[in-house]
């Protein structure tokens, strides 16, 4: 694997750094941007912003609930129970049981798209350097097409470390 990334000591430099990329020819997806903190007043800490996880978690809810609601309704009618001239399926106490089925279902989507997504189930991120939790800035590029060009673009904005 060919990784080529600098270490910066504020989101200025970092900054320059990924326009420097992008007038290199670097597309958006191929960088990236590693902080401790949140570079929202930044424009590269608005790169990745992008989900879907909102539609994966509704998605996730709606099958909870329609499975929940089968679940249910099967249960008392495979088992009916005389219920002295009342309906076999009683809506009412279902729904608690369609309720916490909607939630847990929604629940486990979001926490199982956060995990895929996130990249949690690595050992390690592909690109990463213990300094960043020292407080520096990572950008760096994974796989460049044109490994001199990342490095004399990285460099030009004033990087504390070049490495690959």
């Amino acid at each position: 694997m060919s990784v080529v990334y600098a270490l910066y000591d504020d989101g200025n430099l970092a900054q320059r750094a990924v326009d420097a990329l992008r007038a290199g020819g670097v597309a958006d997806d191929e960088i990236t941007v590693i902080s401790a903190e949140p570079m929202e007043d930044y424009e590269f800490g608005a790169m990745d912003r992008h989900t879907r996880l909102w539609y994966i978690a509704s998605a996730g809810g709606v099958l909870g609930c329609a499975a929940a609601a089968w679940l249910t309704r099967f249960t008392e009618i495979a088992w009916p129970l005389s219920t002295g001239n009342m309906p076999i399926v009683a809506w009412w106490p279902n729904l608690i049981v369609i309720f916490e089925m909607t939630m847990l279902d929604a629940i486990l989507s979001t926490v199982l798209t956060l995990v895929i997504t996130g990249g949690l189930a690595r050992k390690m991120p592909a690109l990463y350097d213990p300094a960043v939790s020292e407080g520096k800035i990572l950008v760096g590029v994974d796989e460049p097409r044109d490994r001199a060009a990342v490095e004399r673009a990285l460099a030009s904005a004033g990087a504390t470390v070049v490495r690959r």
